[in-house]
């Protein structure tokens, strides 16, 4: 039977259908007031402790104005809901992404039925679910092109959008790639939607953000914070490092913004590291120059083409170095090459460290994949290497990257 609720919000009853709400917590500040100064009661004055005249001169003048910034970008920012049959479940102390779904455990009596042989209709069947992914996006043109996370979209083809009016759409997943943890939406119909810019330039360590979302699936919410560091590597199989954000962020924000204080996006908020499964962790976010260089290709095609060497790479750490007799040396040293590759044939083999392709220095594992990844496949690429502590250099021609919807090693392709 198909329960109504006809009086409950979008978001609630997409959470009823399928998802778990953790209890709210309630927060309050404490602020202290410096009082006028008193007499005291031999009749001198008496002045008020140090300490509460600091309290009281404090001033945040340099933070900037976010009401206005927020009035600014919100009407550009949506909530996503996915459905899903599959379920997943994410557990407490691990990193997890925004918005994947919980997994449902209903009771027996309100698992789904399935016809059994004479269909009746009285044989359960067990894993009859629906998992429901609340998450956020963001318009980035006024004819309906949207951004969310890939894996707030599953493997759909369309899903349920709200804007900031309460206006509900049906949007086409146009195209998702799991490595970048990317999707592009598209709501047909209408030509007039508010809508935001990708940053041109990376955000600096330290800059002020404003983030954009729907934890919870509660609607358009928006908290503050900083940026924490960049070019993050944290072992997801992602091909970008990512923006390190300390902006508060909850699970339904997955998909969401961060802006800069002009009001451009600088990130596609995707995963947390948290030992509660809430936002006292760390947020990261995809950078705003990895959704440009994937944006334009999902809308192309529907998918991203990468170059692919079809090694295993680590970054070359000091013991690494040390290890090797050259401590300053810098680079990608190779793990693993696979039989047949690009890398084989070649001719790289386990051991050696790559320093440079085509010219441009290489410092780190993550420096490699985004060079790798950005060619297209069929170039032939120049790789200075050391091997046995000499100094060389060979031709490797790139393969296609093959989907790594499941991978999780730090390969370059």
């Amino acid at each position: 039977m198909r329960m109504e609720y006809p009086n409950l919000s979008f978001y609630a009853r997409a959470f009823l259908i399928g998802s778990i709400i953790a209890p709210a917590t309630l927060v309050s500040a404490s602020i202290v007031h410096s009082q006028p100064n008193q007499p005291n009661i031999a009749g001198s004055s008496m002045r008020a402790p140090v300490w509460m005249h600091r309290v009281a001169d404090t001033r945040h003048d340099g933070a900037p104005n976010f009401a206005d910034l927020a009035e600014k970008v919100q009407p550009a920012v949506i909530g996503v809901v996915s459905r899903t049959a599959a379920t997943r479940k994410v557990l407490p102390g691990q990193p997890f992404q925004f918005g994947v779904p919980d997994q449902r455990t209903p009771n027996d009596e309100d698992e789904e039925k399935m016809p059994d042989s004479d269909g009746s209709g009285s044989a359960q069947k067990p894993n009859a679910r629906e998992a429901v992914a609340v998450g956020s996006g963001f318009f980035i043109s006024s004819d309906g092109y949207a951004v969310t996370n890939s894996h707030v979209v599953e493997h759909n083809k369309t899903v349920q959008i709200r804007t900031n009016d309460n206006k509900t759409y049906q949007a086409r997943v146009v195209g998702a790639d799991s490595l970048s943890d990317l999707a592009l939406l598209k709501v047909d119909g209408r030509t007039d939607f508010s809508y935001v810019r990708l940053a041109d330039q990376p955000p600096r360590v330290g800059e002020w953000i404003l983030t954009a979302g729907s934890p919870f699936g509660l609607g358009g919410t928006v908290t503050a914070g900083i940026v924490s560091a960049r070019e993050r590597e944290i072992g997801t199989g992602a091909s970008e490092g990512f923006i390190q954000i300390d902006a508060p962020i909850n699970t339904g924000d997955s998909g969401g913004p961060s802006f800069n204080t002009s009001g451009e996006v600088i990130g596609v908020n995707s995963m947390i590291v948290s030992p509660s499964g809430g936002w006292a962790g760390v947020a990261f976010a995809v950078p705003a120059d990895t959704a440009k260089s994937v944006i334009p290709q999902l809308k192309d095609k529907g998918s991203v083409t990468r170059g692919s060497m079809q090694a295993e790479v680590q970054s070359v750490t000091p013991e690494i170095a040390d290890s090797l007799g050259m401590s300053n040396l810098h680079g990608a040293i190779v793990a693993n090459v696979r039989s047949d590759g690009p890398a084989a044939k070649g001719g790289l083999k386990s051991g050696d460290v790559i320093t440079s392709v085509d010219g441009q220095p290489i410092k780190t594992a993550n420096d490699l994949t985004k060079k790798i990844h950005a060619m297209s496949p069929g170039s032939s690429i120049r790789v200075a290497m050391i091997r046995n502590g000499q100094e060389s250099s060979l031709n490797v021609t790139l393969d296609r990257l093959p989907d790594q919807s499941e991978s999780s090693s730090p390969d370059p392709g």
